[in-house]
């Protein structure tokens, strides 16, 4: 053991601080140095870009604050104009008896619910849909996407929404309309709903007018005349008072006195009788003899004509006093027996056969005034200058009357012709 420690005693160690262990101590050294110096270089890499980041929005900032201060209208397509327009689409007065525009987007059975860009939709009740009496929104028409004018005409409490009515709209102009008509002095049918003892009313436009028993035509009680049209004519028309009277008598004078007689006109067969069928001629009834619905015989009428039937007739006499106006569709047949076997051409040439017809009865009257003419004198008139032309027989001075004889001479005795 000792030999062995001296051997080992004679060996010398370097000092830690030789060349050979420093160079490696540097060499483990080095990679953690570098380490740290590439973490602290992203570090200030990324302050930079903050910092840089946030010099450029305060720029940004900077910049908009100065255009907003000098210029704040530059570059904005969305204009002040605009801005006020927008104002005024969704933003309106909701006050009774405002109209607003609305889009219906749901029907129940109770209405329908409207669209007018308010804070909540509002809503159409069914009874003011229509100037007419419906029980669905649909009847009038009235289906989502249908866009319309409405009025406001209140307000439902619980939950804010506005009440629309289309009634109201459609009576202001169902007045309008009637005050034209009053106007223009037109005939309108209005048919009968309801009556009293003063009269019947009659439903016109949409509106309920008044007839009064003195302005109707006929004798009929207001049983009679319920459910049915009758021809009238404006008497007063009052909007503010919700006054409307009308005439059936006035529409009456006025229809016949166009109802010239040879004239041809369109009727319907309202009833049939053993002695002819009564037609409806524009509101007028007018009888068509058996006699006078054809050349050949008519033993039953229900063989030529039924109710409801629409035909073509000529008028042949009008009694305006008693009400009576006589008819024919005998006169209107090209050949005899037409209105019984082709009463369809019967109607197809009526015009015409009107037209010959009246012809015929222009030249039996004037022969009826020449013959009248022939024995007055006194009216300047002679056959030679005014009713023909010269006949060789007579006299070119024309016929001296007081030449012509007696017209009786059987008894001896000159009967002179007095005129």
């Amino acid at each position: 053991m000792a030999s062995l420690a001296q051997q080992f005693a004679g060996i010398v160690c370097p000092p830690i601080s030789s060349p050979r262990l420093t160079e490696r101590a540097t060499t483990f050294s080095k990679p953690k140095r570098a380490v740290n110096f590439v973490v602290t270089a992203k570090a200030v890499a990324i302050s930079n870009a903050q910092t840089k980041e946030r010099q450029n929005l305060k720029q940004l900032f900077e910049e908009a604050y100065e255009r907003c201060r000098t210029a704040p209208m530059e570059g904005v397509s969305f204009t002040l104009e605009d801005f006020h327009a927008a104002i005024n689409t969704y933003d309106f007065n909701s006050e009774i008896g405002t109209r607003v525009k609305g889009t219906v987007f749901m029907t129940d059975n109770n209405g329908a619910l409207v669209d007018i860009t308010a804070k909540s939709s509002a809503y159409l009740p069914v009874q003011e849909a229509s100037i007419h009496r419906i029980k669905r929104v649909e009847e009038a028409g009235i289906v989502p996407g249908m866009r319309e004018e409405f009025v406001i005409i209140g307000e439902n409490e619980a939950d804010d929404s506005l009440i629309l009515s289309l009634r109201s709209i459609q009576y202001e102009l169902a007045w309008e309309r009637c005050r034209q008509l009053q106007a223009e002095d037109v005939i309108v049918k209005g048919k009968v709903v309801g009556g009293n003892k003063g009269g019947v009313v009659a439903v016109v436009e949409g509106l309920r007018g008044f007839v009064p028993f003195s302005q109707i035509s006929s004798k009929s009680t207001a049983e009679e005349l319920l459910d049915k049209e009758l021809p009238l004519k404006f008497v007063d028309v009052e909007e503010e008072q919700s006054r409307l009277v009308l005439s059936n008598r006035k529409a009456m004078a006025d229809s016949q006195a166009q109802l010239g007689i040879g004239s041809v006109v369109a009727g319907t067969v309202q009833s049939l009788k053993p002695y002819g069928a009564f037609i409806d001629i524009g509101g007028i009834n007018g009888l068509l003899h058996v006699s006078q619905i054809s050349h050949d015989r008519v033993s039953d009428i229900s063989t030529v004509l039924q109710p409801g039937d629409t035909l073509k007739v000529m008028i042949l006499s009008h009694d305006r006093e008693r009400g009576r106006v006589s008819l024919s569709t005998k006169k209107l047949e090209p050949t005899p027996g037409d209105m019984i076997r082709n009463p369809k051409l019967v109607f197809e040439k009526a015009e015409e056969m009107a037209q010959t017809f009246r012809q015929r009865i222009a030249q039996a009257e004037a022969m009826a005034r020449a013959d009248m003419l022939r024995f007055q004198p006194e009216s300047g008139l002679t056959l030679s200058s005014d009713l023909g032309p010269h006949n060789s027989d007579l006299p070119a001075e024309g016929l001296d009357l007081s030449d012509v004889p007696p017209a009786d001479e059987s008894d001896g005795r000159k009967n002179p012709i007095e005129f």
